[in-house]
């Protein structure tokens, strides 16, 4: 069991290595459709990043029933060294206590539908502090935009990024649909699905309001782990763009 998750991490790893420097060296024509990020399964900036933006953010979630009463959290700092390719550093914390340490690496693709559909790719590691053991997860992000006011961003993919004990390599796919109602606040449902030994679900109704760069997000909603029923969850992401 644990060579078949050695190999699929570092084919994970080698496929991540292999994009990342064709998506570096492109130079899209044109920069894609703004489309807001998702709250849980952040991205690492939009994929319409321009070179030298810098965020930092935060996100704080709970289970308001059952018997996990820890928060979950992790301090980010996400950098755009090119144009559409951008790179993170994260740290997961339970409580006071560092489980894990992040990275990530994010480039656009291309746009599609005359500049109103983006594509690009994701790849995560995870360093797990308790198991010792490296982590990888490999998304394809496909984004659209329809009209002024819808817009979905879909990623699918292999790995693992929850912090649940006992999760295993499987797929993973997050879909959100987003709602523009003004040009400040968006409402938005992120449904997040990952599949190793068992089911994990994630369904989070949020709203994002921005105030100049400093954003909130928020949101509660439904989280069943492997083997366990749903139950209730909070949600909030503090972001600052520098």
């Amino acid at each position: 069991m644990k060579l078949r998750h050695r190999l699929a991490g570092a084919w994970t790893i080698a496929m991540a290595l292999m994009l990342m420097p064709a998506i570096a060296e492109a130079a899209p024509t044109q920069d894609g459709p703004d489309i807001p990020e998702p709250m849980v399964f952040d991205m690492i900036r939009p994929l319409t990043a321009k070179r030298g933006e810098v965020e930092v953010n935060a996100l704080v979630q709970r289970d308001l029933s059952g018997p996990r009463g820890e928060v979950e959290w992790a301090p980010e700092i996400e950098v755009a060294v090119a144009d559409g390719f951008a790179v993170e550093l994260e740290l997961p914390l339970i409580d006071t206590r560092v489980v894990q340490y992040k990275m990530g690496l994010q480039g656009k693709l291309g746009t599609f539908r005359g500049g109103r559909g983006i594509h690009g790719v994701q790849y995560l590691g995870l360093y797990d502090r308790e198991s010792g053991e490296w982590q990888s997860t490999l998304v394809w992000l496909l984004g659209n935009r329809f009209g002024e006011r819808w817009s979905t961003m879909t990623m699918l993919g292999i790995g693992d990024v929850t912090l649940r004990e006992g999760n295993q390599t499987g797929f993973v796919i997050n879909h959100s649909t987003f709602y523009d109602l003004d040009r400040d606040t968006v409402l938005g449902l992120e449904v997040n699905r990952q599949n190793g030994d068992g089911a994990y679900w994630l369904l989070m109704p949020q709203a994002h309001r921005s105030f100049g760069k400093l954003s909130l997000q928020g949101g509660i909603g439904a989280e069943r782990a492997r083997g366990e029923p749903f139950r209730p969850r909070l949600g909030l992401r503090l972001i600052r763009e520098l």
